[in-house]
């Protein structure tokens, strides 16, 4: 009533849209409103297709669409030429009634006259006027869809601090005036350490004067020097660790997670994973004689190298690996002598035996590189090549004592007392039906050439030992001058004899006459004889499974049975070693980890991981 107006303003905001949207704003650390909102409202969408005009599919339409055009524009012509003639007549009737009004109808017959001459006029125009047909234009293809271009602003990313902190590295200052008097007490400390090496065999009372002396010294900047490097030097060989760990990166995700998944469909057989191999350049022309690994730390193992070749003897080496830095060396020590054997007991004496004949103990714990103790010709050592040395429970005075078996027959307990080796034999292996007659009628008996050796897992005083003969004597410690049975085990000379680890009946023997055999040892025949078409280096049963052992041969194999699943046949028969002229030489399985370790004649050790097939538990 009033005429007011009323004005109403038309916007584009979606009503539906919401106003009170709150996010965390990791920059500002706090939830904040968000003053932009999603507006748009989709009302209908349409999805096409675009066909080139070049395409098979575009030729087709454009024929199909121009023969529709031309149908069309002949319908429309023919309709026109149809319609145009009735027009033009009903026009000339009306002008004829039109004239007919105004003039009188005097002469019928010549206006009908003169309607004939006009209407013949009128057809003669008209043909005259009527134009040709006009030409088809070719018609483009029409556009079916339309284009509208749209822009849109994507949400800005919200900013994102990140910070790590370290702790500060703790600093010391140092300051010292460098003079006469101090330079001369730092050489005679240096002088005195190396007099007190020298003086261990002399009386200890002397030794005490010597260090009551030095009580009052005060240390000097050497040692504090020396002592801040042991510091370091653990914390930097565990960082050489973790880059080593990243380096083999895929290699550790491998030994750590990855399962065989075709082991599913392989029918039982199962294979070998590659892992890490490890080497030394210094150890390219030494074959890898003997490998053990450390029952306390399960990733430390020690590997003995050497020659097998009698004309090619050299020097040897001892080194220790382990499988969380493969590419550096934990302990390196070097001998005069090939090492043959050695064996680790508890986490770091190692007992070796050497080409010489000789046996030695090395320390880890020491840094020295030459062995903590060693035999002599005066305590008793071998007169030939040591084949196998085997660490024993301590003896009734809680002595270190381990036992070694060489070429010249003799088996020998070795006693640590005093920080001296004392030996005691232990067995001669005399074989039967050899004795030679000596100068002045005398009888010698020939000595059997021991190559290995085992100790049983339970009874402590038996113990087998297989000969160059290919005998295999089951021998006691109580019964020196005669054995409990005797084996004609192989043809050939036995390379490793072992007692299984669960079954206390069961032992298992190979040998250079391409065998290996099962045994009960109070059975005289054996109840397994396996073919492996090459000469055996090595054998070794699983620590997991009473019937799951692996063997190696000379033309580069390792073989992996089953008994549980296969007497006849190796569930595994995978080539490790690829040149010609190599040869595996040995092979140990890890005690808690599914890997097999395997020494060449070139000196490299490689690590295998067992397949799922390979490692079934026994029900």
């Amino acid at each position: 009533e009033l005429k007011e107006e009323f004005t109403r303003i038309l916007t584009a905001n979606n009503p539906h849209a919401p106003q009170n949207i709150v996010r965390y704003s990791f920059k500002e650390r706090a939830y904040k409103p968000i003053n932009y909102v999603d507006q748009m409202a989709i009302h209908f969408s349409l999805n096409g297709n675009m066909i080139l005009k070049d395409s098979d599919e575009g030729r087709r339409q454009s024929i199909r669409l121009n023969t529709v055009a031309g149908r069309f524009m002949l319908i429309h012509l023919s309709f026109l030429s149809s319609e145009k003639t009735p027009v033009e007549t009903s026009a000339v009737t009306s002008e004829d009634v039109e004239i007919k009004d105004e003039e009188s109808t005097e002469d019928t017959q010549a206006a009908e006259e003169e309607e004939a001459e006009g209407t013949a006029d009128v057809a003669e125009a008209a043909e005259a006027e009527e134009p040709p047909l006009p030409r088809v234009k070719e018609q483009k293809l029409a556009n079916q869809f339309n284009f509208i271009e749209r822009a849109s602003r994507t949400l800005n990313n919200p900013m994102r601090e990140r910070a790590c902190q370290s702790e500060p590295t703790p600093c010391k200052n140092f300051s010292a005036t460098a003079n006469q008097w101090e330079i001369y007490d730092a050489y005679v400390e240096e002088l005195l350490k190396m007099e007190k090496s020298k003086e261990k065999e002399k009386p200890k009372v002397q030794i005490a004067k010597r260090e009551e002396k030095k009580k009052g010294r005060k240390l000097t900047s050497l040692e504090s020097q020396s002592d801040d490097i042991t510091k370091i030097s653990k914390a930097a060989k565990i960082m050489e660790r973790m880059v080593n760990q990243n380096t083999f990166d895929d290699i550790a995700q491998d030994f750590k997670y990855f399962e065989d998944a075709s082991d599913e469909y392989r029918d039982q057989q199962g294979t070998l994973l590659p892992l890490w191999k490890f080497q030394y350049d210094k150890t390219e022309r030494l074959a890898v004689t003997a490998i053990s690994w450390n029952p306390k730390y399960k990733d430390l193992f020690a590997v003995g190298y050497g020659s097998y070749d009698l004309m090619k003897q050299g020097q040897g080496m001892l080194l220790l690996y382990t499988m969380k830095n493969p590419s550096f060396l934990k302990y390196i020590f070097s001998s005069e002598s090939s090492i043959m054997c050695l064996d680790i007991h508890n986490d770091y004496l190692v007992a070796v035996g050497f080409y010489d004949g000789n046996v030695a103990i090395y320390n880890l714990k020491k840094a020295t590189s030459q062995p903590s103790y060693k035999s002599s010709a005066k305590s008793g050592k071998h007169i030939e090549p040591v084949w196998q040395v085997k660490w024993q429970k301590d003896d009734m005075d809680n002595n270190l004592n381990f036992f070694s078996v060489s070429s010249d027959g003799r088996i020998v307990s070795w006693t640590l007392v005093k920080n001296e080796l004392v030996h005691t034999d232990v067995i001669k292996l005399s074989v039967e039906g050899t004795t030679m007659q000596g100068p002045e009628g005398l009888q010698l008996q020939m000595l059997g050439c021991g190559t290995s050796f085992d100790f049983h897992k339970k009874i402590d005083y038996l113990f087998l030992v297989g000969t160059a003969e290919g005998k295999i004597y089951k021998c006691s410690k109580c019964y020196s001058s005669q054995f409990l049975d005797v084996f004609e085990a192989h043809h050939m000379a036995v390379d490793s004899v072992s007692w299984n680890p669960y079954h206390l009946k069961v032992f298992i023997s190979c040998s250079s006459d391409w065998t290996v055999k099962i045994w009960d040892h109070t059975i005289k025949t054996p109840m397994f004889v396996y073919d492996l078409n090459s000469s055996v280096g090595d054998v070794a049963w699983s620590p997991y499974s009473s019937t799951v052992f692996a063997a190696v041969t000379t033309d580069g194999k390792a073989h992996v049975f089953d008994l549980s699943i296969n007497k006849y046949e190796a569930l595994c028969t995978q080539l490790v070693v690829a040149k010609k002229k190599n040869k595996i030489t040995h092979i140990q399985f890890n005690p808690v980890y599914p890997v097999v370790i395997i020494g060449d004649e070139q000196g490299h050790v490689t690590s295998l991981k067992l397949s799922p097939n390979l490692r079934r538990m026994p029900k």
